[in-house]
């Protein structure tokens, strides 16, 4: 048994432990939270503050929303805008559409050396941005790249993949679907392999055929993760920055400028942050709402 000794008249309130059951879940989450306070909630206040002044260090001056009205008023904004929009529309789909036939090709039992099969698809994703962007500068040259040799083995005339407006688009889009569907095709791949093979099964005994179990069975099965991916692509366009700085640097003729690759030239070409500030807001709205309404649409 342990006396307590305290003085006469006075009370003596034992101490309660700081480390208890309920403070562990809190001091164990709390480097977390410094580190996001630290690394991202101050920068996204520092940003939006800086979005609202114009200049650099000392010079720096108080303008209000001055950066958003100019960023209305602003042709070059509304092009990376669009050519970002005409990479989305053009490109996503293509890319989740091969992403999902290449999933149930390496989903079907008549596939040998699945395995083997599986790792030549995903390996493309692994490859590094700006690498893959140096390669495809190279097999996209006009004049000894590799593409341009083999389309002439059928008789087409070399094609300015890199110096045109339209064929420039062209190009990001092979980039881009060519580094990002097989990262697709195995999340599609892991959905199609949590289906229920009953529900085949009881499919083929009631007489359904392939294209039936696929559409009555398969995409409303998959419906979440075709969710997730639509919105990951969409979301991966929207801050398109890679291909385009190494394949194009926004050109020819602004054609391939995206929002990311505007709001890095306004910042650490022109050291404009005030305005490249504002532009980053702007994507994040933009973003944002994508992201609403596609899980909107999807819950109708």
């Amino acid at each position: 048994m342990t006396l307590t000794l305290s003085r006469p008249g006075r009370t003596t309130v034992p101490r309660r432990p700081f480390v208890t059951r309920r403070t562990v879940p809190y001091l164990l989450v709390l480097p977390a939270l410094l580190g996001f306070m630290v690394f991202k909630a101050y920068p996204i206040l520092a940003a939006m503050y800086i979005s609202l002044t114009t200049g650099a260090g000392a010079a720096r001056s108080f303008v209000g929303l001055d950066n958003y009205v100019r960023l209305v008023n602003d042709p070059l904004f509304w092009t990376s805008l669009w050519n970002t929009g005409l990479i989305l529309v053009v490109q996503v789909p293509i890319m989740l559409l091969l992403a999902l036939l290449l999933a149930l090709g390496l989903n079907s039992s008549l596939v040998r050396l699945r395995g083997l099969w599986r790792l030549g698809v995903f390996m493309p994703s692994l490859t590094g941005l700006v690498a893959y962007g140096v390669m495809f500068s190279v097999i996209l040259r006009k004049d000894a790249g590799l593409l341009n040799w083999l389309l002439s083995l059928f008789g087409v005339e070399p094609i300015d993949w890199l110096g045109s407006p339209f064929w420039a688009r062209i190009a990001i889009v092979i980039a881009l679907t060519w580094h990002y569907t097989g990262y697709n095709a195995v999340i599609y791949l892991a959905g199609l392999q949590s289906i229920p093979k009953d529900l085949y099964e009881a499919a083929m005994v009631d007489g359904a055929g392939p294209a039936r179990r696929f559409w009555s069975i398969t995409v409303p099965q998959l419906r979440p993760i075709l969710l997730l991916t639509v919105v990951l692509s969409t979301i991966g366009t929207l801050q398109l920055f890679d291909e385009p700085f190494v394949l194009t640097g926004g050109g020819p003729d602004n054609s391939t400028l995206t929002i990311s690759l505007y709001l890095y030239q306004n910042g650490f070409r022109y050291f404009d942050f005030g305005y490249a500030a504002a532009i980053a807001y702007a994507l994040t709205l933009i973003v944002a709402g994508f992201g609403i309404a596609q899980m909107r649409m999807q819950k109708r």
